[in-house]
């Protein structure tokens, strides 16, 4: 974590990006946010209200698993609730879009 507190979404990103360096670790965030996303939309439209506590539920799962397994950090939603799940989603519209690997390479300058 940063020494003083990120003020804007721009400044939280390259912290963020720092935190899943890994592919695999963005792959299992992508599996959960994903699966979160289509239990909310089943749940909605089945009018299952209780498979409605079951999203966060699935989609953290898979993001804390990875960071505890794969990337060996505390994940950044303890101390950026907010923007890390606007990471979350950022970054799961760029892997679905094939591009973060790039974004990966361009914020760090490494390999994704």
């Amino acid at each position: 974590m940063p020494s003083e507190p990120i003020k804007t979404f721009g400044e939280f990103w390259p912290f963020y990006v720092g935190e899943h360096r890994r592919r695999t670790t963005r792959t299992w965030h992508f599996l959960g946010t994903t699966l979160a996303l289509l239990l909310l939309a089943a749940s909605v439209a089945m009018r299952w209200w209780w498979g409605l506590l079951a999203v966060p539920v699935c989609g953290y799962a898979f993001a804390w698993f990875s960071h505890v397994f794969v990337e060996h950090n505390r994940p950044a939603t303890f101390r950026y609730p907010l923007w890390s799940l606007a990471a979350d989603f950022k970054m799961w519209w760029l892997i679905l879009r094939g591009r973060m690997a790039d974004e990966v390479r361009r914020v760090l300058g490494e390999s994704g």
